[in-house]
């Protein structure tokens, strides 16, 4: 059965390279006030599927840097080395300086992160990680410079883990779906520890990097 046009535009099918509509006008926004060097890593990955990445180690400046740091919740709960954002801000400049030499002199290395556990809907408990600010910071300079590469690899339909997007997002494109059309049945399905699992199978390829991100 052929969806409706209201299912397609729900998921983003109607249009070029899967963008819903609804988010056409916040996506050409985010792309228009990406730094330029990340838009042109954009450019690139949108121009050739092929395409693969070699010596990205110089995006992640201190600018890059800063804008994670300035995406960190101001409330957040340290990590194994106490340090919070308000006070690392007090000397903001010179901490950002002194990370960003560290992780180009390979000097950086990640903390241990503090475990702590959240109770679960079914009685057991789920494990969540906290790690420290820097570690918090470079994790986010990194994944701004690897969302301008894959962002333009997901389809339309794709709500988990990206950039301005949410469940709620996610459950609108669904109840667009099940009031246009006739559904006779719909999947809940749920990977039990995928993302502990995957990371010791190394089932996630990242195909789009031709080499270690900290190649020259």
């Amino acid at each position: 059965m052929k969806p409706s046009k209201e299912t397609r535009r729900a998921e983003g099918r109607d249009q070029p390279g899967g963008i819903p509509r609804v988010e056409a006008r916040v996506r050409t926004q985010s792309r228009a006030a990406l730094p330029p060097n990340l838009a042109r890593v954009n450019a690139a990955a949108q121009q050739a599927a092929q395409t693969r990445f070699t010596g990205l180690l110089h995006h992640v400046d201190i600018a890059a840097l800063e804008r994670a740091f300035r995406r960190q919740k101001r409330l957040a709960s340290a990590g194994v080395d106490g340090m919070t954002v308000a006070a690392y801000e007090q000397d903001l400049e010179a901490n950002l300086r002194d990370l960003c030499t560290r992780v180009h002199t390979r000097r950086y290395r990640p903390q241990p992160v503090r475990r702590v556990y959240i109770p679960k809907a079914d009685g057991g408990q789920r494990p969540l990680g906290v790690p420290t600010l820097e570690d918090k910071i470079v994790q986010g300079a990194v994944a701004e410079l690897l969302s301008a590469v894959y962002e333009v690899d997901f389809l339309g339909f794709s709500y988990g883990f990206r950039p301005r997007r949410n469940p709620h997002m996610a459950l609108s494109a669904l109840h667009t779906a099940l009031m246009s059309q006739r559904v006779n049945w719909v999947l809940d399905a749920d990977l039990r520890s995928f993302s502990i699992r995957s990371t010791t199978n190394g089932c996630c390829g990242w195909w789009r990097i031709g080499s270690p991100i900290g190649a020259s």
